[in-house]
């Protein structure tokens, strides 16, 4: 497995592109949650137990405005690519009520406040646009990433002093986000996978099970059977250091919605979540072509309701 850019989408006559870096991340096993003895730790991190990850490609940092606004506001129809007809097939978000960046930056910036459902679809259309399979990152995958073969508190240490480093936080942030990959990445190449916003996972926020008969788990996830709450890691600009440790997590919640004007609210965006993004990843090995539906698609009522009622031109 080697590093390898992604061209996505073509801005310009003179060979202008938008782009995403994607970074080889090995196959192995690892010990997924934190020790009792770590600083700041939740027992929602624990059972510690040993799961095997397969080799995947990660983005290098968080989905930026530059290309999430493609996908949300349908700039790129009409593209020679040989999936473009099928991406542009694809459902996107209503236009928001107001600037979803908040005043915070646009370009080079992370993309935020969209919801779960929202970056799954993102990554339907990246797939269609691209013919790679891409995907949100299942909470072991993500960890197991953030880690990059350490088992340390932080990637690149238990030394919270160290950690304006490599981590927008509460102290260093100016209370805004930044422009992805300014800080040091960790061992992987991966930047921001320590604050700056946090990130989706494909999983539901559950308690871990007991490691049980298998040991490893082999790539464990737990399908969402409703909407909240859903896995977040690696905390954000707003966060104390302890949020932002490998072991991190956290539930989405209803309230991240408590501003949205609209009825029925919508199923695109988390209006109060100015701190939360996602960022993609692709497996070495894809999903049969039958399976993959199941990482993109509506997977409650309540949210295949509200998009029927879009693609029947009702506003959601």
């Amino acid at each position: 497995m080697r590093p390898y850019r992604e061209r996505v989408v073509r801005v310009s006559a003179d060979g202008g592109e938008l782009h995403l870096d994607m970074a080889p991340v090995p196959g192995g096993e690892f010990l997924m949650g934190s020790p009792e003895t770590e600083p700041g730790r939740s027992e929602l991190e624990s059972p510690r137990r040993r799961v095997h990850v397969a080799p995947f490609w990660m983005a290098t940092h968080e989905t930026t405005w530059d290309l999430y606004r493609v996908f949300m506001f349908d700039t790129d129809r009409g593209g020679e690519e040989p999936a473009a007809a099928w991406a542009d097939a694809v459902s996107r978000p209503t236009p928001p009520y107001r600037p979803m960046d908040f005043g915070m930056g646009v370009e080079g910036f992370p993309a935020i406040s969209m919801t779960q459902f929202a970056a799954r679809h993102f990554t339907k259309w990246l797939s269609m646009k691209t013919g790679r399979f891409y995907r949100l990152p299942t909470e072991a995958e993500w960890e197991y990433a953030c880690r990059a073969g350490t088992g340390t508190a932080w990637s690149l240490g238990d030394d919270a002093a160290e950690i304006d480093r490599f981590a927008w936080h509460a102290g260093n942030s100016d209370r805004r986000y930044h422009e992805v990959a300014r800080l040091e990445p960790n061992a992987w190449g991966l930047f921001d996978l320590h604050g700056n916003v946090a990130e989706w996972t494909l999983d539901a926020y559950a308690d871990y099970a007991e490691p049980g008969d298998a040991d490893p788990l082999a790539d464990p996830i737990v399908w969402p059977e409703h909407e909240y709450p859903r896995s977040v890691r690696g905390g954000s600009w707003q966060d104390e250091p302890a949020a932002l440790r490998c072991a991190a997590r956290r539930g989405s919640e209803l309230s991240w919605k408590r501003m949205d004007p609209q009825i029925p609210q919508s199923v695109w965006y988390h209006t109060n979540a100015r701190f939360l993004g996602f960022r993609v990843v692709r497996p070495l090995v894809e999903p049969p072509i039958e399976e993959q539906e199941r990482y993109w698609a509506p997977d409650v009522h309540s949210v295949r309701r509200i998009v029927e009622r879009q693609r029947r031109g009702e506003r959601d």
